[in-house]
């Protein structure tokens, strides 16, 4: 299935969840907050919810500076 990842379409297994995204990415450990269709999700939650087609995820790092 078809979703959209930071603004790139990609493809996923139907009926992932938002943790198996992460982990196909590879972004486990980096991942520090994750939204779908503008909604956030909590890290506990990742693993039971499950992506749908044509959903839109931005998943965010948060970096510090000065």
């Amino acid at each position: 299935m078809q979703v959209k990842v930071n603004g790139e379409m990609l493809t996923c297994t139907q009926g992932a969840s938002l943790e198996a995204l992460i982990a196909q990415l590879e972004l486990e450990g980096k991942v520090m907050a994750a939204a779908v269709n503008m909604q956030v999700i909590k890290q506990a939650q990742w693993g039971e919810y499950t992506i749908a087609e044509g959903d839109t995820v931005e998943l965010l790092d948060f970096v510090g500076g000065g």
